[in-house]
């Protein structure tokens, strides 16, 4: 079992291309497993409890539960409309993972890992943490002191329940030098392992019912609930059947998360799992993010662009391409309409598509509308064949095991790009006329070759793939990767009319 996740969407506002980025990069990942033939657990969800969200459906005069289901069913619709292929989606009021998020609280208090005590400093409701005078920054006009993400903060003074996440510092520094892909790329990890050799102080783990009563309730103290990472990070454990069985579905192979959820992830969840005495996750990727004219997309901003602006102008297959193909490995992206067009239509619209139109149009009007015989090959097609049959998949592997999906379309445009070379060398409408065989010839080893494009490109744009296989007439039990060598196209097959996969675009009068 191969279980991968994705961080769980928060509620107090609607997806933005941030949240579609991270799904559709995990996506990708997990299509690619399936292709190599892994049975795969991807886990999605929302988190829905927490002072944000209270306070922002207050204020909106919206009750707490209806305007959090509201929302999350904005992020399932989202990941329909993005052909998202989730196994399981958490949604963190559900029964079952309040039921996990308190089978797990109850271990670690077993554990003798969590002591009442009483919290007093600096809070930040929009980031959901505390912070110590020394982290906070003061504008020198008002003395106001802000978060160093830049969110206001206020003093607080409750009862808490604390995790001792202080005696969980060596263990973590020794996990990092263990397993130094547990957190990838290695600036995240660098950064998180001189965080906790600075020192980890104990953490606050619940919220007094007199000030928020939204959230799950702490097992055998009705005056507080669950501080909201502690919640939501048992999503993952929920998602694998916690505390139930949990079988070969736990540990997750890899969490994706966004850079700015590193620590919780990095530091709180795996104390967390260490002091439960539960198995820790194999790995962490902390992508970068989606920036507009070199600016993370904000709501206070007001530069936030929806996965729907996009998807009205792209397409499902084209934006989930481009967001993939411009997003460098764990680095922040920009997303420009001018860029993206280029983009789209060097790769897509010139490259493979015109490929493919080509290819099946010389076979529909020469070779009857079926798939050609081919003769005796000379070396370059065999060469050819080769790379797309027996090189693709692995030049592919090595970047999607490290996330580095970018790299692996690359390869796939790459071999496009050399079929491309490849039939205006051979020019099969000259061979047409002056040797027909070796026309059918050449035109097989295309066709082939954009067979196995197809197949690779399934991770990435699965419809637009599958629509690519069909014109192909290729099975659906022939399009995973043990098809690329031991289903070869056969000839006689007859082939539909060709259609057109990827229209020009042209760049929309705003920009972005």
């Amino acid at each position: 079992m191969f279980t991968l996740t994705t961080a769980i969407s928060y509620v107090n506002g609607a997806p933005h291309l941030g949240h579609a980025y991270e799904a559709i990069l995990a996506d990708a990942v997990a299509r690619f497993r399936r292709l190599e033939g892994r049975r795969v657990l991807f886990i999605g969800g929302t988190d829905e409890h927490g002072e944000k969200v209270a306070s922002t459906a207050r204020a909106q005069g919206a009750e707490v539960q209806a305007f959090a289901g509201h929302n999350a069913a904005a992020f399932q619709a989202m990941g329909q409309d993005l052909g998202i292929s989730h196994d399981a989606f958490i949604r963190t009021t559900q029964e079952r993972h309040k039921a996990a998020a308190q089978a797990l609280w109850a271990r670690l208090a077993e554990a003798g890992a969590i002591y009442l005590g009483k919290y007093e400093g600096w809070y930040s409701v929009r980031e959901e943490a505390y912070f110590t005078e020394s982290e906070l920054l003061t504008d020198p006009a008002t003395g106001e002191r802000f978060t160093p993400g830049g969110t206001e903060v206020k003093w607080v003074e409750e009862e808490s329940y604390f995790f001792r996440l202080s005696a969980y510092t060596e263990d973590l520094l020794r996990l990092y030098d263990a397993h130094p892909r547990f957190l990838q790329p290695d600036a995240r990890r660098n950064e998180v392992a001189a965080f906790v050799r600075g020192g980890l102080r104990d953490l606050s783990i619940s919220r007094h019912k007199s000030r928020l009563d939204w959230g799950v309730p702490v097992p055998g103290d009705a005056n507080h609930v669950m501080y909201v990472w502690v919640d939501a990070l048992t999503n993952y454990l929920t998602g694998c059947g916690y505390p139930g069985d949990m079988g070969d579905r736990w540990p997750a192979d890899v969490h994706v998360i966004g850079k700015d959820i590193i620590r919780f992830h990095a530091v709180y969840w795996p104390a967390f799992l260490m002091a439960a005495g539960l198995p820790l996750p194999r790995g962490i990727f902390a992508h970068g993010h989606l920036t507009i004219g070199g600016e993370k997309m904000s709501k206070s901003r007001g530069n936030v662009l929806t996965p729907g602006d996009l998807l009205a102008v792209y397409g499902r297959d084209p934006l989930r391409y481009l967001l993939l193909r411009e997003v460098p490995h764990g680095q922040d992206g920009a997303v420009a309409h001018v860029h993206a067009v280029a983009r789209l239509n060097a790769d897509l619209a010139n490259g493979v598509g015109n490929l493919a139109q080509r290819t099946l149009t010389l076979i529909h009007k020469n070779c009857g509308a079926a798939v050609p015989k081919p003769g005796a090959l000379v070396p370059e097609d065999e060469a050819l064949l080769h790379a797309a049959r027996s090189d693709l998949l692995p030049t592919m592997a090595g970047p999607m095991e490290a996330f580095a999906v970018h790299r692996a379309l690359e390869g796939v445009m790459d071999l496009a790009a050399r079929a491309d070379a490849y039939i205006d060398a051979m020019a099969p409408w000259v061979l047409r006329k002056t040797d027909p065989a070796r026309m059918a010839s050449v035109l097989y080893v295309l066709a082939e070759v954009i067979r196995c494009v197809a197949i690779a490109l399934q991770c990435a744009m699965p419809g637009k793939a599958a629509e690519m296989l069909e014109q192909l007439a290729v099975p659906p039990g022939a399009r995973d990767f043990a098809a690329l060598t031991q289903s070869p196209l056969q000839p006689g097959t007859p082939l539909p009319p060709p259609q057109g996969l990827f229209p020009r675009l042209t760049a929309p009068e705003q920009s972005a």
